[in-house]
């Protein structure tokens, strides 16, 4: 008799045979449908990864994107529910040589800590996105957040790509800049500037001895503001100190404090 521990016909067969996903296969929240490597290299490119930056995937399926950022030089995590995706990513990312760079995770988005983060990228449902909207606002300003297909609901993307070339379906991305956050009074030289922020577009005033001068063409991009002020443009840097410094087209500096008042 052959040992008890031994396989023997199909079921050893089975046994050896590597995992191999189905597109539309059920996972914890969506199906596994990959991301046309086409939009990938599109997604990484709007979202400007260098060696530099530190890429985590939400729901990283086969990891080919996390594969793709590490070849860019990139150090590339991925967090994936599956564990046989998990595992089927590793071999995959060794045989790309890049497992130097390239990590994944089996884990719950939702329970998973990204906050080191430099760039986001994302292939899920609406629903799940707007999940994550809150937690991704409150990510470092300057965070690049890159979605295949799906948007942020009322929160209007930075970018838009199309993939191109042979790419036929989930063939569009968005990308966001996490803004830092501006909203209230600050006091810039003898003039109060009030602002009131909507993810990263700005409405507000800039009051000065009693005349109040509407602001026009006003934004967040990452730490960067820029707003038109009568018929000046101030451009400028937010602080982590309460400070905004900046310049103002034409000649001029300016800097403003968040109002006490």
């Amino acid at each position: 008799m052959g040992s008890p521990f031994t396989l023997i016909g199909p079921a050893a067969a089975d046994q050896a045979a590597p995992f191999t996903p189905s597109v539309g296969q059920a996972g914890k929240d969506v199906v596994w449908v990959p991301t046309p490597q086409a939009l990938v290299d599109r997604m990484l490119e709007m979202a400007e990864v260098t060696k530099d930056d530190y890429v985590i995937d939400l729901g990283s399926g086969d990891g080919r994107t996390v594969i793709t950022a590490a070849r860019l030089g990139a150090r590339a995590h991925g967090i994936e529910y599956n564990p046989d995706m998990v595992a089927l990513s590793q071999r995959n990312a060794e045989a790309a040589g890049v497992t130097d760079r390239a990590t994944f995770v089996q884990g719950d988005i939702f329970e998973s800590d990204f906050s080191e983060a430099t760039v986001v990228t994302l292939f899920l449902l609406p629903e799940l996105n707007l999940r994550l909207r809150p937690i991704l606002l409150d990510m470092e300003p300057g965070l690049r957040v890159v979605s295949n297909t799906f948007d942020m609901g009322d929160w209007e993307p930075d970018e838009r790509v199309e993939a191109g070339g042979d790419c036929t379906t989930y063939c569009n991305a968005y990308k966001w800049i996490i803004p830092a956050k501006v909203e209230g009074n600050w006091r810039l030289g003898d003039a109060e500037l009030t602002l009131t922020q909507t993810y990263q577009m700005l409405t507000g005033s800039l009051n000065r001895g009693g005349e109040m001068l509407p602001i026009s063409e006003a934004r967040m991009n990452g730490r960067e503001i820029s707003f038109l002020a009568g018929d000046r443009r101030y451009i400028g840097e937010v602080g982590t100190d309460g400070t905004m410094t900046g310049s103002i087209e034409g000649g001029g500096e300016w800097n403003a404090s968040r109002s006490t008042n």
